[in-house]
């Protein structure tokens, strides 16, 4: 089993990120998109709230359909991570980088 933590900035496109994770054939996968206050900004009805909600779905379909992995959880900050232990970290600096 093989546990990955992804890094996303939905500011950035993900589909490298995507295909760095498929290429490292995780089991699970968390997400990680940090927000300044670590708050869930999906949980707001704003039009930036349901782009969001939308670019995450999408993310999460990409994923699970790419990879064979399951997305197992989605954080806000790495406070909510805490204790929990993943095999490989990559985020938008190192997607497509060598392993």
């Amino acid at each position: 089993m093989s546990e990955l933590l992804a890094i996303l900035d939905p500011d950035l496109c993900a589909d490298g990120l995507v295909a760095e994770i498929a290429r490292r054939h995780p089991t699970r996968v968390t997400l990680l998109v940090e927000t300044a206050d670590g708050d869930d900004p999906t949980a707001t009805d704003t039009p930036r709230g349901r782009a969001l909600r939308v670019w995450l779905a999408a993310v999460v379909a990409q994923i699970e359909a790419r990879s064979g992995a399951v997305v197992v959880g989605l954080a806000w900050g790495r406070e909510q991570l805490s204790g929990w232990r993943f095999d490989r970290v990559i985020g938008p600096l190192n997607a497509g980088a060598p392993a």
